[in-house]
Protein backbone atom coordinates (compact mmCIF):
# COMPACT_ATOMS: atom_id res chain seq x y z
CA UNK A 1 0.00 0.00 0.00
CA UNK A 2 2.92 2.29 -0.08
CA UNK A 3 1.59 4.07 -3.06
CA UNK A 4 -1.74 5.02 -1.49
CA UNK A 5 -1.01 5.67 2.56
CA UNK A 6 -3.66 7.81 2.71
CA UNK A 7 -5.83 4.08 2.91
CA UNK A 8 -4.20 3.34 6.23
CA UNK A 9 -7.04 4.37 8.24
CA UNK A 10 -9.56 2.81 6.14
CA UNK A 11 -7.86 -0.29 6.30
CA UNK A 12 -7.48 -0.51 9.96
CA UNK A 13 -11.58 0.38 10.27
CA UNK A 14 -12.65 -2.39 7.71
CA UNK A 15 -10.18 -5.09 9.46
CA UNK A 16 -11.98 -3.77 12.88
CA UNK A 17 -15.55 -4.44 11.43
CA UNK A 18 -14.69 -7.73 9.53
CA UNK A 19 -12.30 -9.06 11.95
CA UNK A 20 -11.99 -7.71 15.24
CA UNK A 21 -8.09 -7.53 14.02
CA UNK A 22 -8.29 -11.42 14.70
CA UNK A 23 -6.00 -12.87 11.06
CA UNK A 24 -6.86 -15.99 11.57
CA UNK A 25 -10.73 -15.30 11.27
CA UNK A 26 -12.75 -17.23 9.29
CA UNK A 27 -16.47 -16.41 8.39
CA UNK A 28 -19.45 -16.87 5.46
CA UNK A 29 -18.56 -20.75 6.28
CA UNK A 30 -15.37 -20.95 5.51
CA UNK A 31 -15.69 -18.94 2.13
CA UNK A 32 -14.08 -15.46 4.16
CA UNK A 33 -10.87 -15.84 5.48
CA UNK A 34 -8.43 -13.38 7.16
CA UNK A 35 -8.25 -10.14 8.99
CA UNK A 36 -10.10 -8.35 5.83
CA UNK A 37 -12.66 -11.91 5.39
CA UNK A 38 -11.48 -11.52 1.44
CA UNK A 39 -13.52 -14.61 -0.18
CA UNK A 40 -11.63 -16.51 -3.34
CA UNK A 41 -13.02 -14.69 -6.26
CA UNK A 42 -12.09 -11.05 -4.45
CA UNK A 43 -8.16 -12.72 -4.28
CA UNK A 44 -8.50 -13.99 -8.07
CA UNK A 45 -10.01 -10.95 -9.03
CA UNK A 46 -7.31 -8.78 -7.68
CA UNK A 47 -4.53 -10.29 -9.76
CA UNK A 48 -1.98 -10.66 -7.20
CA UNK A 49 0.11 -12.98 -7.47
CA UNK A 50 -0.31 -16.11 -4.82
CA UNK A 51 -2.17 -18.06 -3.04
CA UNK A 52 -5.54 -17.68 -1.35
CA UNK A 53 -4.46 -18.37 1.87
CA UNK A 54 -2.30 -15.41 2.19
CA UNK A 55 -4.76 -13.26 2.78
CA UNK A 56 -4.72 -14.47 6.49
CA UNK A 57 -1.30 -12.11 6.12
CA UNK A 58 -2.46 -8.34 6.70
CA UNK A 59 0.17 -7.10 4.69
CA UNK A 60 -0.51 -9.07 1.77
CA UNK A 61 -4.19 -8.87 1.98
CA UNK A 62 -3.96 -5.05 2.01
CA UNK A 63 -1.78 -5.63 -1.65
CA UNK A 64 -5.05 -7.39 -2.51
CA UNK A 65 -7.42 -4.95 -1.54
CA UNK A 66 -5.79 -1.93 -3.24
CA UNK A 67 -5.21 -4.59 -6.23
CA UNK A 68 -8.98 -4.85 -6.44
CA UNK A 69 -9.42 -1.07 -5.68
CA UNK A 70 -7.52 -0.21 -8.20
CA UNK A 71 -9.13 -2.70 -10.72
CA UNK A 72 -12.50 -1.68 -10.26
CA UNK A 73 -12.94 1.91 -8.55
CA UNK A 74 -9.64 3.65 -9.17
CA UNK A 75 -10.96 6.91 -9.52
CA UNK A 76 -12.37 6.01 -5.81
CA UNK A 77 -8.65 5.27 -4.98
CA UNK A 78 -7.07 8.20 -6.48
CA UNK A 79 -9.58 10.39 -4.33
CA UNK A 80 -9.52 9.02 -1.13
CA UNK A 81 -13.56 8.23 -1.43
CA UNK A 82 -13.13 5.61 1.73
CA UNK A 83 -17.20 5.47 1.51
CA UNK A 84 -16.94 3.92 -1.98
CA UNK A 85 -13.98 1.56 -1.40
CA UNK A 86 -15.45 0.27 1.81
CA UNK A 87 -18.94 -0.74 0.12
CA UNK A 88 -16.69 -2.02 -2.95
CA UNK A 89 -14.52 -4.22 -0.27
CA UNK A 90 -17.80 -5.58 0.93
CA UNK A 91 -20.09 -5.78 -1.79
CA UNK A 92 -18.03 -6.45 -5.16
CA UNK A 93 -17.25 -4.40 -8.24
CA UNK A 94 -20.76 -2.72 -8.06
CA UNK A 95 -20.95 -2.55 -4.02
CA UNK A 96 -20.69 1.02 -3.87
CA UNK A 97 -24.54 1.43 -5.76
CA UNK A 98 -25.74 -1.14 -3.75
CA UNK A 99 -28.38 -0.62 -0.52
CA UNK A 100 -26.83 -3.48 1.04
CA UNK A 101 -23.39 -2.36 1.71
CA UNK A 102 -24.97 1.24 3.01
CA UNK A 103 -24.65 -0.36 6.70
CA UNK A 104 -21.45 -2.12 6.14
CA UNK A 105 -20.36 1.90 5.60
CA UNK A 106 -21.64 2.62 8.24
CA UNK A 107 -19.84 0.46 10.60
CA UNK A 108 -16.86 0.71 8.97
CA UNK A 109 -16.74 4.91 9.63
CA UNK A 110 -17.24 4.34 13.31
CA UNK A 111 -13.74 2.86 13.31
CA UNK A 112 -12.37 5.88 11.54
CA UNK A 113 -10.67 8.90 13.28
CA UNK A 114 -12.54 11.53 13.75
Amino acid sequence: ISNHPNVRPLLDAIRQVESGGNDNAVGDGGRSIGPYQIQRQYHHDSGVPGSWQQVKTRSYAERVMVAYWTRYCPKALAAGDWQTLARVHNGGPKGATMKATVKYWHRVRRHLPR
